[in-house]
């Protein structure tokens, strides 16, 4: 049923995506809401629990795909050229949107400190699923757009370690495992980049040559070479993934070409399908078990944490206000959120239960507010719709003018 079903809701996304294009309609909403009615608790359509495997997987493998293609967008040139404001998001924003969750985690819900860090530390990554809205949008500043492709990618792999170690502490162990955590960071790192770069060099070699019809292949190829080999060497996924596509932006432009257009839409049909999965492990029964205190501080985790922290991060930045204000509410949570609650679902430590309904239902609003406000961001950007165009002149270039769900 879980294939029939994703076909069905796949149909109907398609149908309505020009709609969705001109529109605060989101098909990222629409993939959520329905996993929602077709969930063993609603509808009881699809037979899908959070410790069934599908679950993780489908996260993990979207999560992965959309740090590589985003990866793409970002060679190791464009990181030197314009690397102030990603350092500041990355180096001072990110540990503060930690601490400000966990404060809000500690004071609205009542959450031991242990606790409180560990959801703080999983609801600081951005999701670059939902940032690639802004991202891809050409009526955004670029400064903007690579701040926030940068940010995203990078801050999954950084989340991590303070995961596991606020999870190792919350499940009172002492061995926190530093050294092992370190060795995934390096492992993932060397991977993502030696991987592409040897297969880049192997194709210019004068024995070896790629058609025209494998050249999108080649970067599905070096993608999954890089995810088995982090599987088996556990080395972090997520890392290697964006330094695989990083690599690629920058050795191989002619494979980052080819895969441009056929990645994006690999990436795009694992998003929705993650995005179905969640959705049907959510239910009325599910949010009714959420305190009001919980409710408060997952509406306060996306439109104060971030806001906070990046207000703090960017302070004499050189930005310009309505860069730094759309920077500040563009956080949106996604998947790797969702990895992260399911690993502390699975812990055995005695909040895990509270934790993860309060990560779901922050990303679930996270979800249907970033995605709804996409469109509205960047038309803030739009001086053409500033001008105030005649509706009747320009009403052919509204039908090509669009945003990715």
């Amino acid at each position: 049923m879980l294939l029939l079903s994703f076909a069905a809701v796949l149909l109907l996304a398609v149908l309505v995506s020009a709609l969705a294009h001109r529109t605060i309609l989101s098909t990222a909403a629409l993939f959520l809401v329905a996993g929602f009615v077709l969930g063993p608790q609603t509808t009881g359509v699809l037979d899908i629990e959070p410790d069934s495997p599908i679950v993780a997987t489908l996260a993990e493998l979207a999560l992965f795909a959309v740090l590589f293609s985003d990866g793409m967008r970002v060679g190791w040139g464009d990181l030197r050229s314009a690397w102030r404001l990603p350092t500041r998001a990355l180096g001072v924003g990110l540990p503060l949107t930690m601490a400000v969750t966990a404060v809000l985690a500690h004071l609205v819900v009542g959450l031991d400190w242990p606790e409180a860090l560990l959801i703080g530390a999983v609801l600081a990554p951005t999701d670059p699923v939902f940032a690639a809205a802004l991202v891809g949008n050409q009526k955004v500043p670029y400064r903007l757009r690579h701040l926030l492709n940068v940010e995203s990618g990078a801050n999954d792999g950084l989340a991590l370690p303070f995961v596991i170690l606020f999870l190792a502490v919350a499940s009172g162990s002492t061995d926190l495992h530093l050294g092992e955590l370190a060795t995934e960071l390096a492992l993932g790192l060397v991977i993502g980049v030696a991987v592409p770069l040897a297969a880049i060099m192997l194709e210019r070699l004068r024995w070896f040559g790629t058609s025209a019809q494998y050249a999108p292949l080649n970067g599905v190829a070096i993608g999954l070479l890089v995810l088995a080999l982090g599987q088996l060497t556990h080395g972090n996924l997520f890392l290697a993934a964006f330094a695989a596509g990083s690599t690629i932006a920058t050795f191989g432009p002619r494979q980052r070409v080819a895969f441009k257009h056929f990645g994006e839409n690999i990436a795009e049909l694992l998003k929705l399908a993650a995005l179905l999965v969640f959705g049907a492990l959510i239910s009325i029964e599910f949010l009714g078990e959420i305190s009001w205190p919980g409710w408060v501080f997952a509406v306060l985790a996306i439109v104060v944490a971030r806001p906070v922290a990046l207000a703090i991060a960017f302070f004499r930045s050189g930005m310009h206000a309505r860069e730094q204000v759309a920077a500040m509410w563009f956080g949106p949570k996604g998947f790797a959120s969702v990895v992260y609650g399911l690993l502390v679902l699975n812990s055995g430590i005695d909040a895990a239960d509270l934790v993860f309904h309060l990560v779901a239902l922050t990303i679930v609003i996270s979800i249907l507010t970033h995605s709804s406000t996409d469109v509205l961001v960047a038309n803030a950007f739009d001086e053409t719709r500033r001008t105030a165009p005649d509706p009747l002149a320009s009403a052919d270039t509204h039908q090509d003018r669009g945003r990715p769900s």
